[in-house]
């Protein structure tokens, strides 16, 4: 890959809102050249998606995150790609992993509360055929989300000791 692509993808996947001028200054190119370098990504695939990571605790929104582990069976003549793309088509599932060790598959999935979050693993996961097992652990803080601090270290003031 081009030195000079893979610092414009670096840059983007730090900060998707950084302008061509920035990026072009940061790389030595044109920004004309940048816009159409991007374009080229966004039509090959290489780009996916812009995200903006939100911190719903700060706007009063209290979703319900938890990571799922998934022991699966495959069916005859199709791999792990059948189930997970079973999988990723709820609206709960935020993503799907295949996993090396104990468990197979690993989805991160939203809900509104822990009730609702149980209730999809135990209606719309457990009941697949292919599924053997889950193991579903609930998240109760999230510090950092695709490389973004969600939280500013605390700092503990000492109060001082007099004698």
């Amino acid at each position: 890959m081009d030195e000079k692509i893979r610092h414009i993808l670096e840059i983007l996947e730090n900060d998707a809102r950084t302008s061509p001028e920035e990026i072009a200054s940061l790389t030595g190119m044109s920004a004309q050249e940048v816009s159409q370098t991007i374009a080229k990504l966004e039509e090959t695939g290489v780009i996916r998606h812009y995200k903006t990571i939100v911190d719903w605790d700060l706007v009063g929104e209290n979703y319900v995150y938890a990571v799922i582990e998934l022991k699966v069976t495959l069916e005859r003549n199709q791999g792990y790609q059948a189930i997970a793309e079973r999988i990723y088509k709820f609206p709960e599932v935020r993503s799907v992993r295949l996993l090396s060790g104990d468990y197979d598959i690993s989805l991160t999935v939203r809900g509104k509360s822990m009730k609702d979050v149980a209730f999809f693993v135990a209606e719309k996961i457990a009941t697949l055929d292919q599924v053997q097992s889950t193991s579903t652990h609930f998240v109760l803080k999230t510090y950092k989300e695709d490389g973004v601090i969600l939280h500013e270290p605390e700092t503990i003031e000492r109060l001082p000791v007099s004698f």
